[in-house]
């Protein structure tokens, strides 16, 4: 239909990266875009760390399960949503505790992921592939301490950029009509259409390129819901995280 629609469907996972580092001038143009993303009341509750230091990206990927493709992309954006500048604004003004609740902390959230996906459509479209590590969310902590961040912000996801070393295929989404509803929620037909998506994951899963589970030929989408939710990798850690690094979930 456009360039602009082309490219956002054209979008695939990258999880190998050529040794090209990404210029200085691209990565601001990556973050300029991040920062024209919608951002509830102009808060600009988030901030953006690069790490491009080898050393420091070997040990992101040690933290978040030993995901070399960490260390191997030219730069390890990680995104975080990001309190504590509210504080120090408010505070210009009047010393006062930042009154907080569970909307705040969404819209600090929020804020980082709309930033992170303009930035991942900046990236894409100067040539750059890249993808999401909610990864290191499995130690939280140990993400901080290597940041060193400050009370009231957390790490939400990272996000790998980098010249796309590979060329996997397109993973097929659910159909529109699982997604798209009209007026008002409408769950008949829902399962028909899960069923449907099953069938497309089934042969996509069996043929892939670019590794994964190739040749099993049972695996399909619903398959993988319940193997991920009845895991227990649930990082019933956070609460508990995010509780001790300020933020008050009530």
């Amino acid at each position: 239909m456009n360039d602009v629609i082309d490219l956002l469907k054209k979008h695939r996972s990258i999880r190998k990266y050529k040794e090209t580092a990404v210029p200085d001038a691209h990565l601001e143009q990556i973050i300029l875009s991040a920062q024209a993303a919608p951002t509830s009341s102009n808060i600009q509750a988030y901030s953006v760390i690069a790490v491009t230091d080898p050393e420091r990206k070997h040990k992101f990927a040690e933290l978040a399960g030993n995901q070399q493709h960490i260390a191997e992309s030219p730069v390890f954006l990680v995104w975080c949503a990001d309190l504590n500048k509210i504080t120090l604004a408010t505070n210009l003004h009047e010393e006062t505790e930042l009154q907080q609740n569970v909307e705040l902390f969404l819209l600090g959230t929020i804020d980082a992921t709309l930033a992170a996906q303009n930035a991942t459509i900046a990236a894409e479209s100067l040539g750059y592939g890249t993808v999401y590590i909610g990864g290191i969310r499995n130690n939280p902590q140990g993400v901080t301490d290597l940041l060193e961040l400050p009370p009231l912000v957390y790490p939400v996801f990272g996000l790998c950029v980098g010249i796309p070393d590979q060329e996997p295929d397109i993973r097929p989404r659910l159909p529109i009509g699982a997604v798209y509803h009209k007026e008002v929620y409408r769950g008949d037909g829902l399962v028909d259409e899960i069923k449907a998506y099953d069938d497309i994951t089934r042969v996509y899963y069996a043929s892939r390129k670019g590794g994964g589970k190739g040749g099993e030929q049972e695996t399909k989408w619903s398959r993988e819901m319940l193997r991920r939710f009845s895991s227990g990798r649930l990082r019933g850690h956070l609460h508990d995280f995010l509780t001790s690094q300020g933020f008050r979930l009530k």
